[in-house]
């Protein structure tokens, strides 16, 4: 997959806050690296930070340093598809939900012009109450499987992020000390899903709220999001699908 000229390679973020970054720009130093694009209005602009701006207060994203990671070692341009949404349980990205629709939709739109290499998630700080962490896994499974089979993306690594050990600490929820519950459930869809990771957590630190990773420990688990994902390339045998549109794409590219 390396060295394809003009070729974007895509990467997809969904799930809540953690996924779309809440990291305090100030702590870290801004990674400049003019190969990154952000899917706005339907194409591709260069990186702007927060690449996810779900809330005012959205920050550093893990998708950052993973996508300069990727287009270091594929010398190619990297797309951001940033669909994931702040404080939202696993029954709003159900199959047919608003945020799935728009998930589906965004991606469809990035397939016209980008290869999508990738499918990142992080969610499940909203699941871990007794009632909803055993439904965790079958919900999931459910919902992946349906978004690939709807993008065609069936063979698409997919990358899925573990809960911070900080949780136990957060002061406004008990739910939150369930939070290895999920982390099992985690594990358990990545060896049932295919072409599937886990990316642990253990050792990440939090912002003060014990609630969402801080900004340095976001530059860690993109890498770590990164390390997996090549694991997966090397074992998986992953052939990317042409874009769509690739005079627009070469068009668009030669005006940034």
């Amino acid at each position: 997959m390396k060295g394809r000229d003009k070729v974007i390679h895509s990467f997809l973020l969904i799930g809540q806050s953690n996924m779309a970054g809440r990291g305090y720009i100030n702590e870290v130093e801004p990674i400049n690296n003019p190969r990154i694009k952000v899917l706005r209005n339907g194409r591709w602009q260069d990186m702007f930070v927060p690449v996810n701006p779900d809330r005012p207060f959205s920050g550093i994203n893990l998708a950052e340093s993973f996508c300069d990671e990727y287009s270091k070692e594929h010398d190619t341009d990297v797309g951001i598809i940033p669909c994931a949404d702040g404080g939202t349980a696993l029954s709003q990205w159900a199959e047919g939900s608003l945020l799935f629709d728009n998930a589906v939709y965004q991606c469809t739109l990035a397939q016209r012009t980008s290869a999508v290499a990738g499918i990142l998630w992080h969610q499940g700080e909203g699941d871990c109450s007794d009632e909803l962490y055993p439904l965790y896994f079958d919900k999931f499974t459910k919902l992946i499987t349906a978004m690939r089979v709807r993008l065609g993306l069936e063979n698409t690594p997919l990358l899925i992020g573990g809960l911070g050990d900080f949780l136990a600490q957060y002061p406004l929820s008990e739910n939150l000390r369930n939070y290895g519950k999920v982390n099992s459930a985690l594990q358990k869809s990545a060896q049932s899903l295919r072409n599937a990771a886990f990316v642990s957590a253990e050792g990440l630190t939090s912002n003060p709220d014990m609630l969402h990773f801080n900004a340095a420990s976001l530059r860690e688990f993109g890498v770590r999001y990164y390390s997996e994902f090549q694991k997966l390339e090397k074992t998986s045998g992953i052939v990317l699908s042409a874009p769509k549109e690739t005079d627009d794409v070469r068009s668009q590219m030669e005006q940034l």
